[in-house]
């Protein structure tokens, strides 16, 4: 679908066309309709919307409510300055349309910035009028006949339009689409400015004028002179001449965390009172002009990269604060390398923005998280543009080869699975969206079909009402999952070891089946937590006792945010000796069995099959 990159140049003129950038799972996806008007109709609905209903909670004029949204607007970035340019342009056909109880949906018609192109459905989020639409459309455009803004060139909408800045508008849109830094002066791929994939996405610059000193590289010379790699420590202990970066780093094995997935991992977020009338007041537009800038991602309270607390009350640690916690020297050694609409299709396009040198950088963790767009788009057929399970194998293990000629030795790459899409639509489907609340007339229901209708939906065969479309998008879900995750017995001898057996044994226990002496086929009781897995390893399975001492830190929970990064900690602290790869993924020459009980903690806690990668 489209870029990201259009939220920040239509939204001065619509403000909250938000959903633009969690329906894109590709820059430049073949898949998408380039002359699609989709988002502009979108956005149009969504701002006349919030208009219609601002009036009805404050019981005032349409003139007023249109005001009063321009009032809680920033002045960054210029948004309340062109909110009160949009009312100048639009606002008095709007006020005509609304006070003729005309709909979002019969007044972004009637200013066309809807369209209903010859042989296509009529999209609506609302219910339609009683009396017929054409009827309804022609007799709003009676009412704004004279007006001079149908003959308005939507063009004149983008400001990247106006000459002074056209150029400032490429270099910004380059680096987006790049994934590096808009500001970075010494092209290390760090800066010094939180947003347009700033600091908020990967770790502080500290020396901007240097390109050989950039977070989560070696000390150069224990950073004796400087802090080369932007952890905070450098300099002499005046008591014994030891350099403190020696001192408090060495034998330390510090290592960085970098993910690579989609709007996910990017921490997409729309918060619901920029679009809830009865919730705006000033202070719920302070984080838009933030929000714009990152894409409308929030990486910096990710769960893997951030580093700020949550502003939604949700008290949680990612794992890079986890890695920082159990070592400082890993202070911002963080890159979140996401984008909205991410996939294994077109990662190979950004991942070059990843920063880590083979000699130079110290060993990283990858979390490697594509975790819905090779199913998801917003096609009106959706099934023929998923990726098959070849395609996905393919694609997986180019990104793995790739990563292996780039990563430090003792780097590890970590595969998060695909989850089910299917809890969208069972769990939201009759729940009343942020825009329906008020008049309870839209349901999470109408807004995927009016995406589905508009054909920008984030995932069409999970979003849909069609139940036999959801059907088949798990499917073709699973089938790649288990392409991905499990190389076939015919190309990988992996699947054949011994090991390998034992760890499907463990998989089918994670899972909730049954654990018996008698081997991994049949089960006598389940398995609900790591303390009973771990007494059915030593007396069932027949495995080695554990360590007496492991820092997993999971006492008997369930919840996938208490436990993942304690997990992540005895993959750190208790690397297995003797464990090598040849190659990235294929050829596995050694898996003892503490190995195989990490590969399950990180299965019973990610639910996925996850593989640490011992980069030789």
């Amino acid at each position: 679908m489209q870029s990201p990159w259009k939220i920040l140049t239509v939204a001065p003129l619509f403000l909250l066309l938000s959903l633009q950038s969690s329906a894109s799972p590709a820059y430049d996806d073949s898949s998408r309709p380039r002359d699609s008007n989709g988002h502009t109709c979108v956005g149009c609905v969504l701002v006349v919307s919030v208009i219609e209903q601002l009036a009805q909670v404050h019981n005032s004029t349409v003139q007023a409510s249109m005001e009063r949204l321009c009032s809680y607007l920033p002045e960054k970035l210029f948004l309340k300055t062109t909110c009160y340019l949009v009312i100048d342009k639009f606002g008095s056909d709007i006020i005509k349309l609304l006070s003729a109880d005309m709909n979002a949906d019969v007044v972004c018609h009637t200013l066309e910035f809807c369209k209903q192109n010859t042989g296509q459905p009529l999209c609506h989020l609302y219910p339609l009028p009683k009396e017929t639409w054409k009827f309804t459309l022609e007799k709003a455009r009676q009412i704004v006949k004279k007006s001079p803004i149908l003959k308005y060139s939507r063009s004149v909408s983008d400001i990247c339009s106006l000459p002074v800045l056209a150029k400032i508008c490429q270099k910004i849109k380059l680096a987006i689409e790049q994934s590096v830094p808009f500001k970075d002066v010494d092209s290390d791929k760090y800066s010094v400015f939180p947003t347009l994939r700033g600091y908020h996405w990967r770790g502080r610059d500290c020396n901007d004028s240097d390109e050989s000193v950039y977070p989560g590289r070696r000390p150069d010379n224990w950073d004796v002179h400087q802090d080369s790699n932007c952890n905070g420590i450098w300099g002499i202990d005046p008591k014994d001449g030891i350099p403190y970066e020696k001192k408090f780093c060495g034998g330390s094995q510090p290592r960085g965390i970098i993910l690579l997935g989609d709007s996910a991992g990017a921490h997409f977020h729309i918060a619901p009172e920029w679009i809830t009338a009865s919730q705006m007041s000033l202070n719920s537009f302070i984080n838009l002009p933030t929000a714009l800038t990152d894409e409308l991602d929030w990486p910096q309270l990710s769960g893997v990269t951030g580093f700020l607390d949550s502003t939604v009350g949700i008290k949680k640690k990612s794992i890079y604060l986890r890695l920082w916690k159990r070592n400082h020297c890993n202070h911002r050694d963080y890159q979140n390398i996401s984008r909205n609409g991410a996939s294994s299709r077109n990662l190979k396009k950004f991942i070059e923005s990843l920063s880590r040198n083979k000699m130079l950088d110290y060993p990283a963790i990858i979390i490697y998280a594509m975790i819905g767009n090779d199913v998801c788009n917003g096609k009106s057929d959706p099934v023929p543009a998923m990726t098959t399970p070849e395609k996905l194998y393919s694609n997986v293990m180019q990104t793995l080869k790739h990563l292996n000629s780039r990563l430090p030795d003792g780097s590890h790459v970590i595969l998060y699975g695909l989850p089910d899409g299917t809890f969208l639509w069972d769990n939201l489907h009759n729940r009343y969206h942020p825009l329906g609340r008020l008049n309870k007339d839209v349901t999470y229901a109408h807004l995927y079909s009016f995406l589905n209708c508009l054909q920008v939906s984030p995932c069409h065969g999970w979003m849909s009402s069609n139940k036999t479309l959801r059907t088949l998008t798990s499917e073709s879900y699973r089938s790649g999952r288990r392409e991905a995750a499990s190389p076939g017995s015919s190309s990988s001898p992996w699947m054949d070891s011994t090991p390998t057996r034992w760890l499907c044994c463990c998989l089918r226990i994670v899972s909730g089946r049954r654990c018996s002496s008698s081997g991994p086929k049949s089960w006598e009781r389940r398995i609900h937590s790591t303390p009973r897995l771990n007494r059915c390893l030593e007396t069932k399975a027949g495995t080695e006792p554990l360590r007496s001492m492991h820092p997993w830190g999971a006492q008997g929970g369930r919840g996938l945010g208490k436990l993942m990064p304690q997990t992540l900690w005895g993959l750190l602290c208790h690397r297995p000796k003797g464990v090598s790869f040849s190659s990235i993924f294929p050829k596995c020459l050694s898996l003892n069995k503490e190995h195989i009980w990490m590969t399950v903690q990180l299965c019973l806690l990610l639910g996925s099959v996850t593989l640490p990668l011992f980069l030789k």
